[in-house]
């Protein structure tokens, strides 16, 4: 697919939104009984479970930390939630690859020297793919932790943003990811520092287009906060209605 049939004359893409646009953002915290914490993120027509267990005693003794808690992830894809159905082994390299830069992100934002000799397991279920996985596994992971109550600096909001014909785009989506032609970069932030948790590419970019493309997925992740933090009262409140009941 060339350039030109992702962005119109107009400039609106293949979905209808134009380039500083994000997807639809729909997410629910505390969606399990038998999590610890656990949320459910929809990011257009991405859909990723979380679930959260932990702190806890480490599995293998031989593993813990005497100072902090280690974290765990586990990221596992639905056969059904590409049209290519398959099952992928955890073995799979794409599938461990996500669940590396999960864990590196977090382990910089989770205060993990409140929990020594413990252990964080962050299980990450996609559900139905179309592009921006590793922004949608960040987004929902942080809301799970936090329904958690997993002491961290801050929240970690992900987005992603390329280029399109010389235009910057914000929130791949999943044709637009797999086109060739189009560079992807997936930021995370922590929202009220600014800091940097995460920076990945996966595609070559000129370095004259990177701040230009970084700061539109920043200014992503500062709308994706509100959402995450609109999501955490509303399950604050329900929490609140059915204790009063």
């Amino acid at each position: 697919m060339s350039r030109q049939e992702l962005l119109s004359p107009e400039g609106l893409r293949i979905d209808g939104r134009r380039a500083n646009e994000l997807r639809r953002i729909s997410c629910r915290a505390s969606v399990l009984n038998s999590a610890d914490g656990s949320a459910y993120y929809e990011q257009g027509n991405t859909k990723v479970l979380v679930a959260v267990y932990g702190p806890r005693e480490p599995r293998a003794k031989s593993q813990f930390h005497h100072d902090q808690a280690i974290i765990n992830v586990e990221f596992n894809v639905a056969p059904f939630s590409t049209s290519e159905r398959r099952k992928r082994s955890k073995g799979d390299k794409r599938l461990l690859e996500i669940s590396s830069f999960v864990k590196q992100t977090f382990e910089g934002a989770i205060q993990r020297s409140v929990y020594p000799r413990s252990q964080i397991d962050i299980y990450i279920h996609l559900l139905q793919h179309d592009g921006g996985t590793l922004e949608t596994c960040i987004n929902a992971a942080t809301l799970a932790l936090v329904d958690a109550g997993v002491s961290m600096l801050d929240y970690v909001c992900a987005c992603t943003a390329g280029f399109i014909d010389d235009t910057p785009v914000l929130d791949l989506n999943g044709v637009e990811e797999s086109s060739i032609e189009t560079p992807d970069l997936t930021v995370a932030i922590l929202p009220r520092t600014g800091n940097i948790a995460l920076l990945q590419m996966e595609s070559k970019l000129h370095s004259s287009k990177l701040e230009d493309v970084m700061a539109l997925a920043v200014e992503g992740c500062k709308h994706i906060h509100k959402k995450l933090d609109d999501a955490v009262l509303a399950a604050a409140n329900d929490l609140a209605a059915k204790l009063g009941n």
